[in-house]
């Protein structure tokens, strides 16, 4: 029988941690302990997803970090801007943007605002490595929230955020 009485009758390997460490630490929050545990084993499981996803597409993580990064600025961008958005000098994003154009999925073009600066944008070929990339990743991410009704998903969302705001604080 189990020492750890969760609201859900189904357990995970998260309650089996809790079982065993309840005896050695009689003062442990299970509830505490659990949420982390299973954030964790959810951050390795997506980062193993994205591991694997990344592979089959022929895509080293450093270079769909920078496509992502240039999607999210709409496809085009300083590599200024990308130094600042993945946090890396600025010289490491040229390597990353050579890598990039060698395999047509950016091209170097003139700026719009400044005809001194050289921006980077993504092509049809890297728009569609990262979009790739990015629908199984979505699409398992989805899997395992689709669980939770929306407002569910709400709720952990918002719970989520609460507990960031405070990890966020200097």
């Amino acid at each position: 029988m189990s020492t750890y009485t969760g609201r859900v009758t189904d357990r995970d390997r998260t309650d089996a941690h809790i079982d065993r460490w309840l005896p050695v630490l009689p003062d442990l929050d299970a509830d505490v302990e659990g949420s982390v545990v299973r954030m964790l084993h959810l951050t390795r499981h997506l980062r193993a997803v994205k591991e694997r996803v990344l592979a089959d597409h022929d895509l080293p993580a450093h270079e769909y970090d920078t496509l992502h990064a240039l999607a999210g600025r709409g496809g085009r961008a300083a590599p200024s801007e990308l130094a600042d958005d993945l946090r890396m000098a600025p010289a490491s994003v040229t390597a990353r943007v050579d890598a990039l154009l060698r395999r047509g999925h950016v091209r170097r073009i003139p700026s719009t605002v400044d005809r001194r600066r050289i921006d980077v944008e993504l092509t049809d070929a890297g728009w569609d490595a990262w979009r790739a990339a990015m629908q199984v990743q979505g699409d398992e991410e989805h899997r395992l929230l689709g669980v939770l009704d929306p407002e569910e998903r709400r709720q952990l969302a918002d719970l989520l955020r609460r507990v960031m705001l405070l990890a966020e604080r200097p």
